[in-house]
């Protein structure tokens, strides 16, 4: 391989290094004015997005013994990587994509294991971080609140009784 093209698996290897999850998404007709819009909305969860050679992506997986894409690496390509909110990038491409009917992701990997479309469309519908934080907390605190009820409810009864004789 000529040192330049060495030079660029490389740096395409430092964003794979750099992130637990990769995008693939299809970029055909996006014109500079979106790329610049949808860079900066993946800016706001850390994440990049990169358009690539496809060999040189396939090159990049295959010394990191990532899961091989070889049926995505058709066509113009470009990748989305970095941030630590695999869902919540994968829902800022499928808000930029319903609004514009560009970049749509073909497939990717998450954590090392292979995902397709429907995956990550999967993954962007999950709810927030946040919001899976305070579902299960609610579910941790539901048993704790039912006994509180429960205890409450007896002194509530004798007093309801006590009240009735009055």
């Amino acid at each position: 391989m000529r040192p330049e093209k060495k030079y660029y698996v490389d740096e395409i290897g430092g964003y794979l290094d750099n992130s637990d999850y990769l995008y693939v998404a299809d970029y055909h007709g996006l014109t500079v004015l979106e790329t610049a819009t949808l860079r900066k909305s993946l800016a706001e969860h850390d994440a990049e997005f990169h358009v690539i050679k496809n060999r040189m992506l396939g090159a990049a997986i295959k010394e990191r013994n990532l899961p091989e894409l070889n049926e995505y690496l058709l066509g113009q390509n470009a990748v989305v990587t970095g941030g630590n909110n695999p869902p919540g990038v994968a829902k800022a491409i499928n808000k930029f994509y319903k609004a514009n009917d560009k970049v749509k992701i073909k497939g990717g990997f998450l954590n090392k294991i292979a995902i397709n479309e429907d995956e990550v469309n999967t993954l962007a519908s999950l709810p927030s971080e946040e919001v899976l934080k305070a579902q299960f907390l609610g579910v941790l605190m539901a048993p704790a609140q039912r006994m509180a009820s429960i205890l409450q409810a007896v002194p509530q009864g004798l007093l309801n009784v006590l009240t009735a004789k009055v």
